[in-house]
């Protein structure tokens, strides 16, 4: 079989995982990017959760997501001579005694992945807590800020990167394939992120932005490889001794600039948690491609059969990706289908009045 020609807009978490899996499988492909600084994925803490909210409730597909995520990392890494992942427990600190029991009443309903610290004391010269810490684990902390430049690299050197930003109107769509520029291929495949909810293919989806923003902090006397978390989340980033301070989430915003707000009310909490000295060395802002119903959209546009989509990851973007990039891949190539819940026909009625 004639291997594809694919255009890959966006090198975020999504575009570079679906380029290394057009990579495996000796796709000829091209990726087409523009550096934003404050993109998400330069933003992202880059943790992988296997439970989310108070309710302590496991992951959508976490018996595959998980594993999968696990080893296609490792493979990345072992490519590219790089520790892009690594593995962890998170360290839950009741706030109240309520929470506590929430996560007890789980514990005891034979939940996964969680656990009760053995000593839950033994973090008392580092922080202050009175109801004592949950553990959470096996997590991961995917190096996002080693893997997206070294990975860009690699590109480069491939000759497979063009860093530009994408003009929709230099790109021809027919029925046997698309042109953009001099590039000739059989399909454009958008991970955009953010920008998808504006892309013209795709704008009529229901995507749901929200914005986040973190605090880097410098904390060299806190222990190593724990993600901590409370009213904010603390995870290891980048090198040692250095933290990422998050977790809110913005639902109406002007920009996507960090806000004297949000650093306030960080130095509050970190200030009344910590019992170690940090310092401030950065602060980020960045607007997340999340969706309404909050599952990923994946899969060849219901009219525009050579424009693909991989995109609407919103917070769990290391997680999902790898799998999803890998499913579009299989799709392309083999037919395969797509999960009913990421596909994206699951919108085919709304995509099919894209009128371009």
């Amino acid at each position: 079989m004639k291997s594809k020609k694919i255009i890959i807009v966006g090198q975020g978490v999504s575009g570079t995982l679906f380029s290394w899996f057009c990579a495996q499988h000796d796709l000829d492909f091209i990726v087409i990017d523009n550096t934003l600084a404050n993109s998400p994925s330069k933003t992202a803490a880059g943790l992988i959760n296997p439970v989310t909210g108070r309710r302590v409730v496991t992951v959508w597909m976490d018996d595959i997501i998980l594993p999968f995520a696990e080893k296609t990392y490792k493979e990345i890494g072992t490519q590219l001579n790089i520790e892009a992942i690594s593995k962890m427990d998170i360290v839950d600190f009741f706030p109240n005694p309520f929470m506590k029991e929430s996560f007890l009443k789980k514990m005891n309903q034979q939940a996964p992945y969680i656990s009760l610290a053995k000593d839950e004391q033994y973090l008392n010269e580092y922080f202050n807590y009175e109801f004592g810490t949950g553990i959470i684990e096996p997590a991961y902390i995917v190096n996002l800020q080693q893997l997206l430049p070294a990975w860009r690299q690699h590109l480069l050197h491939q000759n497979t990167f063009i860093e530009q930003a994408f003009n929709f109107n230099n790109l021809q769509v027919s029925n046997i394939g698309v042109q953009y520029e001099n590039i000739t291929a059989d399909a454009v495949i958008f991970c955009d992120g953010v920008e998808g909810s504006e892309n013209p293919y795709f704008n009529l989806l229901p995507f749901a932005l929200n914005k986040g923003e973190a605090i880097i902090i410098e904390a060299p006397g806190l222990p190593a490889g724990h993600i901590y978390k409370k009213s904010m989340t603390l995870a290891p980033f980048g090198e040692p001794g250095i933290f990422w301070a998050g977790t809110n989430y913005i639902w109406e915003f002007d920009n996507d600039k960090p806000t004297e707000a949000f650093r306030r009310s960080t130095e509050q909490n970190l200030n009344s948690w910590l019992k170690v000295p940090y310092k401030i060395i950065d602060h980020k802002a960045a607007v997340r491609p999340a969706t309404v119903e909050r599952r990923p959209f994946v899969g060849l546009h219901p009219v525009y059969k050579n424009i693909g989509i991989l995109n609407g990851m919103g917070t769990k973007g290391c997680s999902l990706a790898p799998y999803f990039a890998w499913q579009l891949v299989q799709h392309l190539t083999q037919q395969t289908p797509i999960e009913k819940e990421a596909d994206i026909n699951r919108h085919a009625r709304i995509l099919s009045r894209s009128q371009l």
